[in-house]
Order: structure tokens, then C-alpha cells, then sequence
């Protein structure tokens, strides 16, 4: 009897990209950096990469220096949100997306659940409309 071995996917390189985003943020010391792989579940960025920074003047800094490494490489953000108030700043360089957020603003929001990529079999919402519960009125008359 012979049995089919699963395919492995052979594990994701980083991009020279992420490479310099992630070099920019241990240089700044930002804490608990998560690099998520997002390619299967959006067409907007093949990775976002989660950090947090420590006060909001932290969290601006540490996206302050990727910007200034992106520009040293010739990179050209497309945009910037959320500096001027420091909690969560989101820094769009393309292909990698990067939030660097306050602790307690990345726990409430949980970002990082939402991207994920589910580990089991994925549930199809479905098509038909949840059935409409009968009134109390219609049932008495």
C-alpha cells in the first residue's frame, strides 16, 4: 500500500524588504515583533509585520528610523497614518505593512488574530439570511 505524502510548502524567504524593516525595528529595540505571512489572505501586501514601542514617543521613533532606512534604499513609502498622536502609527511600504503600536492598543485590537492564517479548514459563510424568529403577537392570533 502506498500512501501519498502531504506536499510541504517550502518555508518563505524574507524580502530584502522585510530584512531592512525588521534590522530598522531591533535597532530601535521595539518589542515582541510578529512578521505575519499575509500573501493568501490579501492582495495589498505580501507581509505586515506587528511591533510595539514603549511610549508614543518610542512608537513614533521606531517608525521614524524604517522610514529613514526605506528612503537610504531608495524605497518610497506609500503613506503614513498616525504619527502625530504615537499610539499606532502604520507605516504602508508596499509590499510589507507595519504597525508598531502601544501595548495596550495592540492587545485591545488584537491585529495580529485577525491576519492570521485560520489553522483549520476554512468555514464558508452562508448564503442564506439567518431565519427570522416569529413575534410573540403573530403566534396569538
Amino acid at each position: 500500500m502506498t500512501t501519498l505524502a502531504r506536499p510541504r510548502r517550502a518555508p518563505r524567504r524574507k524580502s530584502v524588504l522585510e530584512k531592512l524593516v525588521l534590522a530598522a525595528l531591533d535597532e530601535m529595540k521595539a518589542a515582541n515583533v510578529k512578521l505575519l505571512d499575509v500573501r493568501e489572505l490579501t492582495d495589498i501586501a505580501d507581509a505586515m509585520i506587528v511591533a510595539s514601542g514603549t511610549s508614543d514617543r518610542h512608537v513614533r521613533a521606531i517608525a521614524q528610523r524604517v522610514l529613514e532606512k526605506a528612503r537610504e534604499a531608495g524605497l518610497r513609502p506609500l503613506g503614513v497614518e498616525g504619527q502625530r498622536d504615537g499610539e499606532w502609527v502604520l507605516v504602508d511600504l508596499q509590499d510589507v505593512l507595519l504597525h508598531v503600536m502601544l501595548p495596550r492598543v495592540r492587545e485591545f485590537y488584537s491585529i495580529e488574530q485577525l491576519w492570521e492564517a485560520p489553522s483549520g479548514p476554512a468555514r464558508r459563510a452562508s448564503s442564506t439570511p439567518p431565519r427570522r424568529r416569529a413575534s410573540p403577537r403573530a403566534a396569538t392570533h
